[in-house]
């Protein structure tokens, strides 16, 4: 897979995501992630899974809008991808948190899903 590609591939993957944010459907957010998706969000412990993914995202506060720009991508093998990622969520009552993220992307049956997850807080 090119660079463009891979670049494409990401971004709809993360735009989708956004927008379950945005439109706050925890359901719909989870369904970018593998079922057995390592997670770590801002809370002190990580979770397995859709099930946690979608506590985690049901619990945030609606209205919250994510912006995203992908600073770097890699192919890691012929099914999976790499990036680092530049996020802002901004909160409804207008409180902007910037985080690193990085996603590790896998090919499951011919959908490309996040099966690693991991923010840090940028202070």
């Amino acid at each position: 897979m090119n660079s463009i590609a891979r670049l494409a591939t990401l971004t709809e993957v993360l735009e989708g995501w956004a927008d379950g944010i945005r439109r706050h459907q925890p359901e719909r957010v989870a369904s970018y992630f593998t079922q057995d998706a390592l997670f770590q969000g801002f809370d002190k412990k990580h979770t397995i899974g859709r099930p946690g993914i979608v506590r985690y995202y049901d619990k945030q506060p609606v209205g919250v809008r994510p912006q995203f720009q992908i600073m770097e991508h890699r192919q890691l093998g012929d099914d999976a991808l790499i990036a680092y990622v530049d996020v802002v969520f901004i909160r409804p009552e207008g409180i902007i948190v910037p985080v690193h993220l990085t996603v590790v992307l896998q090919q499951v049956e011919g959908l490309w899903l996040i099966r690693h997850y991991h923010v840090s807080k940028i202070d």
